[in-house]
């Protein structure tokens, strides 16, 4: 018999602060996806064989059509949720991209000032470095 995993399953995830001045992208789940209507920043999930920048690139081109260099990394949260599963999320900075940004993926995506996040309903794990983006940090 195998042994059991102890605590919930770690999903890794990469994800984009793609910056336009004072402003970042972010999207709104869709009503059918779990955590629906939250906000969140684009990206997805670190397929085996793949660094986090790739994954980050791979996504960005899936859910947005475009083609993003990656930039420097600016933080690292893991979280727990309550009902059980748990995320490692690497937050990468965007600055440049090729394509025009389309919406593949979400209810809708907004341009928003970086101290505005704070008025949007994130995802949990989003909620500390929204506040210290919100507060000029990290960027």
């Amino acid at each position: 018999m195998k042994p059991r995993p102890v605590g919930p399953a770690l999903r890794f995830v990469a994800a984009a602060l793609i910056v336009r001045g004072e402003e970042v992208l972010i999207g709104q789940r869709r009503p059918d996806q779990p955590m629906a209507l939250q906000w969140e920043f684009p990206g997805g999930k670190i397929e085996a064989g793949e660094s986090a920048e790739q994954a980050l690139a791979r996504e960005l081109h899936e859910e947005l059509g475009i083609r993003a260099t990656i930039g420097q990394p600016v933080t690292r949260i893991r979280h727990n949720y309550r009902h059980g599963g748990a995320v490692d999320l690497q937050f990468f900075a965007v600055h440049e991209f090729s394509g025009e940004i389309e919406n593949h993926i979400f209810h809708q995506l907004r341009w928003v000032r970086l101290h505005d996040l704070p008025s949007y309903d994130f995802l949990a794990a989003d909620r500390g470095l929204i506040r210290d983006l919100a507060a000029g940090k990290l960027l």
